[in-house]
C-alpha cells in the first residue's frame, strides 16, 4: 500500500487517534463499554468487533439528536463518506471515492432498506437517498468498500444500509413537530401496537420547506409501516411498507468564481423553471421458515416501483425525463449449523423489473450556439423500456484456525440481463426520421437488443481477536457493477451502439479495531484499483477503457472521559488519482497521475457530547472538508470549508421533549458543492446560519 503524508492540522488528529489506539491497547480492560451489533455484513446481528470489515453505524439517539434536513447530515457522521446536497432533497455519494456524477455514478454504490436494494441493478439515479425515510430510521449502517460477498451490483466503494425499527422497539405514541427558516416545517408521527400474535407500527412524516434561495423549496411525505407475525406454530415474519413522495422545485447552480461568497448570489436561481417529482413504494419481507436441513433458512420477498420526473435545467433546450420501473425479486440465505469452528452462510438472489426512461423537449433550442442548437431537436429524445433478469449465487466461509485466529472466503457469482426495446426510430435522427444538418443530431437510440454480464467476486479476510476488546484483520475483495442503462441506451451522435463491460474494483484493507476501558476506536487502510472505469470520450462515445486507483486511511477514536462527556474525532487522509491519459467530454483532458475531481484528500468530524442528566444531551460538531480540484486538469480547485453544528435536547417533563439545532452556528459562507464546466466556476452554495426546533410527545 502506498504510504501517504499527512498535512499538518489532519496529521494531528490522526496522531492523536493513533496514541490514544496505543494507549487503549496498552491498558487494563475497564468495564466494556456496550457491544455495538452491526446487521449489513451478514444480514443478521454480529459485533462489530467481530467483523473483519469497515462498517460505520449512526444509531437512533444521534438520529433522533440531528433531526437531519438531509440525509448527508446523519452519513457524514461516518469516516470515509462524503455525501454532496444539492438543490433541496438532491445528493451526489462519495464512500472511499470522489464524489461521482453522471450516468453511471450511483451505481457505484449500494443502497439498501431493511437490507434489500432500493432500485433493480442497472436502474439507479443519483439522488434515490431521497426515497427511503432516514430521518426517523432506527440506524444506518455504511460499509466502506467492496464488502462481504453477500452483496453484488453496485457495491463497488460502498454500501448504505438504513434499518427501520421492529414494531416492539417503537414507542405507543409518538408526535413531533419542528419548525425553521424560511417556513421550514416538519410534522412526525410513530404509533405501535402489540397483539397477542401479531405487532404492527407506523412510522409517518411530512416536511415543506419554502427554500432559502429563489424560487426553491420542497414538500416531501414518507411512510414505514411494519407487520410482525410470530405465534407459536407459525413461521416467524416481518412484512415492511416503505412509501415516500416529493414535489421539489429546484435550484441550479451560482455562477463565478467564489460566487458562494457573495451574500446576494447564493441566493439567487438562475433556474427557476426546474423541478423535481417522485415517487416511491416498496414491500418487502422477511421470512424464516423451517428446514429439515441444519441452520436457518430466510428469504426476502420484495416488489417495488418508482415514478421521477425532472426538467434538465443544466441541458441545452431544457428536456425533461420522465422514468420509471416496477420490479419484483426474493433474496434468500442459509446460515448453516456446523459447529462453533465454521460458519457458512450461502444463499441465491433473484430479481426482475420492467424499466422505462422518456426524455422530451417541449420547444426548440436557444441557449447555445447556432451549431449547439441545431443538434437538438425538438420532441422526443428516447423512449425506451428495459425488462431486466438478474440471478446471483454466493457462499461465505469463516473458519477458526485457533480460538482466536479466524480466516474468511467468499465467493459471489452474478448474471444479469437487458432486453431493450426502443419504441421510436433507431439512429441520431428527430422523432420523425429528419437528420439534424449538417453533423447530425445530437441524441442516439440504438436498435432493439439483448445484452448480459457475468461477474464473480471472490473475497478472503484473517481476523486475529488479539486481546479482549481488541481485533485486528486484513482482507482482499473484489467489487463490480454491470453498466448502467442509460449508459448502454441513451447514446449520442454517432455512437449505435456501447460495447461496454462491467467497471470492476480489486480492493485491499487492514485495520485493528479495539473496545477498551474508556476508549473504542478503529483504523483502517485501504487500497483500491478500478478497472473498465466507463466514460464519455471526446467523441461523446460512452467508453469502459477508464482506469482510477483509490487509497487512504480511515480512522474513528472515541473517549468517555467522563460519565457525562464523551469526545468523538474521525476522519480520512486518502488520494483518489486517475491512471489513465485520454481527452473526454466537454474539451477536458485527463492525465495519468493527476487527482480525480471533486475528491478532497481529508476529512475530518470532531465532536464532544455531553449529557450531563439522563434528561438532557447536547453536542457540538466541527466538520472540516479539505480543498479539492473541480476540474479533471487539476487547474482549478475548491478552497474547502469549516462547521460548526450545534444540538441540544432536553425532556423537560414527563412525555414531552424540546431540541434545539443551530446549524453552521458560525454562519460560514461555503458550497456544498463546487464546479468547474463550460469555463466558469460553478456552485451549489451552503444554507447560511439556520436554527431548527422541535417539540415532541410521546405517550408512556
Amino acid at each position: 500500500m502506498t504510504l501517504l503524508s499527512f498535512p499538518s492540522a489532519r496529521g494531528l488528529a490522526c496522531l492523536i487517534a493513533g496514541a490514544g489506539i496505543t494507549a487503549a491497547a496498552a491498558a487494563p480492560a475497564a468495564s466494556p463499554p456496550l457491544e455495538v451489533i452491526v446487521v449489513t455484513a451478514q444480514r443478521q446481528p454480529v459485533a462489530a468487533l467481530a467483523t473483519p470489515l469497515s462498517i460505520g453505524r449512526v444509531d437512533r439517539d444521534a438520529i433522533e439528536l440531528l433531526g437531519a434536513t438531509h440525509s448527508s447530515e446523519a452519513l457524514n457522521r461516518v469516516p470515509g463518506v462524503m455525501v454532496q446536497r444539492g438543490s433541496g432533497q438532491e445528493s451526489l455519494t462519495a464512500i472511499r471515492s470522489p464524489v461521482l456524477t453522471g450516468a453511471g455514478s450511483c451505481g457505484a454504490f449500494l443502497f439498501l432498506e431493511n437490507g434489500v436494494p432500493i432500485r433493480p441493478v442497472g436502474f439507479c439515479n443519483v439522488n434515490e437517498m431521497l426515497e427511503i425515510n432516514t430521518e426517523q430510521a432506527d440506524a444506518i449502517e455504511i460499509l466502506r468498500g467492496t464488502g462481504s460477498a453477500l452483496y453484488g451490483s453496485n457495491s463497488v466503494h460502498g454500501t448504505i444500509n438504513v434499518l427501520q425499527d421492529a414494531p416492539p422497539d417503537l414507542p405507543r405514541w409518538q408526535l413531533g413537530l419542528g419548525l425553521g427558516p424560511d417556513q421550514y416545517t416538519r410534522g412526525s408521527l410513530v404509533a405501535s401496537h402489540q397483539g397477542e400474535t401479531t405487532a404492527s407500527g407506523i412510522k409517518a412524516l411530512y416536511t415543506h420547506d419554502g427554500g432559502w434561495r429563489d424560487q426553491s423549496g420542497f414538500d416531501e411525505g414518507k411512510l414505514n409501516a411494519t407487520l410482525t407475525t410470530g405465534a407459536e406454530g407459525s413461521i416467524p415474519s416481518r412484512f415492511d411498507l416503505a412509501a415516500t413522495k416529493l414535489e421539489q422545485e429546484t435550484a441550479g447552480f451560482i455562477l463565478g468564481k467564489n460566487a458562494y461568497r457573495d451574500p446576494d448570489l447564493r441566493e439567487q436561481n438562475l433556474n427557476p423553471e426546474a423541478y423535481r417529482n417522485a415517487n416511491a413504494v416498496r414491500l418487502t419481507g422477511l421470512v424464516q421458515p423451517q428446514t429439515s436441513l441444519p441452520g436457518q433458512l430466510e428469504l426476502r420477498p420484495y416488489l417495488r416501483t418508482s415514478r421521477m420526473d425532472f426538467l434538465q435545467h443544466f441541458l441545452l433546450g431544457q428536456p425533461v425525463e420522465r422514468n420509471g420501473q416496477e420490479s419484483a425479486g426474493v433474496m434468500t440465505s442459509f446460515d448453516w449449523d456446523l459447529g462453533d469452528r465454521v460458519s457458512l452462510i450461502t444463499g441465491l438472489d433473484l430479481e426482475w423489473a420492467d424499466s422505462f426512461l422518456v426524455e422530451d423537449q417541449e420547444g426548440p433550442t436557444t441557449g447555445g450556439s447556432p451549431a449547439a442548437n441545431a443538434i437538438r431537436p425538438a420532441g422526443l429524445h428516447y423512449d425506451y423500456s428495459v425488462t431486466s433478469n438478474v440471478a446471483g449465487g454466493y457462499a461465505q466461509l469463516d473458519y477458526a484456525l485457533t480460538p482466536s485466529l479466524h480466516a474468511g472466503a467468499g465467493v459471489r457469482v452474478e448474471y444479469v440481463n437487458y432486453d431493450y426495446d426502443n419504441h421510436m426510430l433507431a439512429g441520431n435522427t428527430d422523432e420523425n426520421g429528419v437528420p439534424c444538418l449538417p453533423a447530425g443530431c445530437l441524441y442516439s437510440r440504438p436498435a432493439d437488443r439483448s445484452d448480459s454480464f457475468t461477474n464473480a467476486a471472490p473475497k478472503l479476510s484473517l481476523r486475529w481477536d488479539a486481546a479482549t476488546g481488541l481485533m485486528l484483520y486484513a482482507n482482499a475483495s473484489r467489487g463490480f457493477r454491470p453498466p448502467e442503462m442509460t449508459e448502454l441506451y441513451r447514446l449520442q451522435r454517432n455512437q449505435s451502439v456501447a460495447d461496454l463491460d462491467s467497471e470492476q474494483v480489486d480492493a485491499y484493507e487492514i485495520g485493528l479495531k479495539f473496545a477498551r476501558g474508556n476508549w473504542r476506536g478503529e483504523i483502517a487502510g485501504f487500497d483500491m484499483r478500478k478497472d473498465n472505469v466507463i466514460l464519455r470520450d471526446s467523441n461523446g462515445f460512452y467508453v469502459s477503457q477508464g482506469r482510477t486507483s483509490h487509497e487512504g486511511v480511515e480512522y474513528t477514536l472515541t473517549w468517555q472521559a467522563l460519565n457525562v462527556l464523551s469526545a468523538t474525532v474521525a476522519g480520512t487522509h486518502a488520494r483518489h488519482r486517475y491512471e489513465f491519459s485520454r481527452a473526454i467530454e466537454g474539451g477536458e483532458t485527463i492525465t495519468a497521475g493527476n487527482d480525480v475531481d471533486t475528491a478532497p484528500r481529508d476529512l475530518l468530524r470532531a465532536a464532544l457530547e455531553f449529557r450531563p442528566l439522563p434528561a438532557v444531551a447536547a453536542e457540538a460538531e466541527w466538520l472540516v472538508v479539505g480543498d479539492y480540484f473541480v476540474d479533471a486538469a487539476n487547474a482549478h480547485r475548491y478552497t474547502g470549508h469549516e462547521l460548526l453544528n450545534l444540538r441540544a435536547r432536553w425532556n423537560f417533563v414527563p412525555r414531552w421533549s424540546l431540541t434545539l439545532r443551530v446549524n453552521n452556528a458560525l454562519d460560514r459562507a461555503y458550497a456544498d458543492r463546487a464546479d468547474f464546466a463550460f469555463g466558469n466556476y460553478r456552485y451549489f452554495p451552503g444554507r447560511p446560519r439556520s436554527v431548527f426546533a422541535e417539540l415532541s410527545w410521546q405517550a408512556q
